[in-house]
């Protein structure tokens, strides 16, 4: 296993949709942990993608998860690569990512569907567990396994956020710090 490259990682924010968040279990936790790596992304330079399901209905993503997004993609399948986010990530494959770190709603279908897609297509996938959410701890529960038994690695905001930072002499490592603390 390696550690997470920030030179060939995105971050993938999975559906953080204004009337979806109340019913989330933990739902404003879920919601900080997602805005607190969208942050240490940002301020690394690794690009931030959104989706949204069903925005007619669910609404938009939650405004401090909109604004930290490099591009949104709107849908209606569950997995997102079936509606276009692997060209959203790479729309030049000379710069495609090998790696995607991914959280967001629902757990245990949107987010676990997307998942699948983006192993399907090898790349290898981190799932920030602390930043993904279903209506049911269950059910968030049961997604975690399963992501883990397809071959993607669970992870936290921290783990992704040291990894990708390499060393406390990475010149944002205390701007970095201070986002998680």
């Amino acid at each position: 296993m390696n550690l997470i490259d920030p030179a060939t990682s995105v971050l993938v924010l999975v559906d953080y949709q204004q009337r979806l968040l109340p019913a989330i279990h933990n739902g404003a936790q879920v919601l900080a942990h997602a805005v607190r790596i969208a942050e240490v992304a940002r301020e690394l330079g690794i690009p931030i993608f959104g989706t949204e399901q069903y925005p007619e209905g669910l609404g938009p993503n939650d405004e401090a998860i909109k604004q930290r997004c490099d591009a949104t993609l709107s849908k209606t399948h569950f997995d997102a690569c079936a509606a276009g986010l692997l060209e959203l990530l790479a729309p030049d494959s000379s710069k495609a990512p090998r790696e995607v770190v991914i959280a967001g709603c629902e757990a245990h279908v949107c987010l676990l569907q997307t998942a699948l897609g983006l192993l399907a297509a090898d790349l290898k996938v981190y799932v920030i567990s602390q930043a993904c959410g279903s209506r049911t701890a269950e059910n968030q529960e049961l997604a975690m396994q399963r992501l883990r038994q397809a071959g993607a690695e669970i992870v936290s905001v921290e783990m992704v956020a040291f990894e990708w930072l390499r060393s406390s002499r990475h010149p944002c490592f205390k701007r970095v710090l201070a986002l998680l603390k």
